[in-house]
Order: structure tokens, then sequence, then C-alpha cells
């Protein structure tokens, strides 16, 4: 299977093993395994991947109906300057059945105990 982060890369050699467990060795590589979380709906991976001082209760993607279907990733630029990063990306999706939408947003991350988190993020 196809990565959802990048077409180019096959989903086992990519984000599958951060999903699994595997510690993401850049903020960047973090942010791609949360871009395919979100297309999986792995709500579980997600939450575990933000980092507690921001991290919701939830985020409920199971009451997405329907679901956004996500398109395609671009990574725009990532700053990494020691234990913290960002990333600033465009994630294009539909709702339904409309036209085509973009996300786009500057990441924070940081680094605790050899594991990147997200933090939060400006929306553009």
């Amino acid at each position: 299977m196809k990565c959802p982060c990048d077409e180019q890369r096959l989903y086992a050699r990519c984000c599958e093993p951060f999903h699994q467990g595997a510690a993401a060795p850049t903020a960047e590589a973090l942010m791609r395994s949360r871009y395919s979380a979100y297309v999986l709906r792995l709500e579980p991976y997600l939450l575990a991947s933000w980092h507690a001082s921001t991290r919701p209760a939830s985020l409920d993607l199971a009451a997405e109906t329907p679901p956004p279907k996500w398109l395609a990733l671009k990574v725009l630029r990532h700053e990494s300057h020691g234990d913290t990063a960002i990333v600033e990306f465009v994630a294009k999706f539909k709702l339904g059945g409309g036209s085509a939408q973009r996300l786009h947003e500057v990441s924070r991350f940081v680094r605790e105990d050899a594991r990147w988190f997200y933090v939060d993020g400006d929306l553009s």
C-alpha cells in the first residue's frame, strides 16, 4: 500500500512503523505520520503523538459524517532547533462532494524523552 503522506513511498516503510510505536526521528516524520493517521482515522495514534499540555480529550473522528477525503500533503519547510521544531505544510482535502480545499498550517513540535510530540499550530 502507498503511504498517504507520500505516494512514492510504501506505507510499511514510511508511516506504519510510527503508527505501531516506533519513535519518529524528526518532527517532519511525526507530522507526516500524523497526516497519514488522519487519512487512516487512527485517533489513538493522533492523541498519543499530541503533547500532553495541549492534547484534547478526544478528536471524535467517528462523528465526522462524511469524513474528509484527504488528497495530498506538501511539506513546505521543516526547521529544528534542538528539542523544538516547526513544520509548515499544506494538506488538500474534500468534504462530501464539494470542491478541494486546503489546510495550511505551521505546526510546533517538542521532543521529550527522545520522542517528538505535536504541540499546536497556526492555520492560514
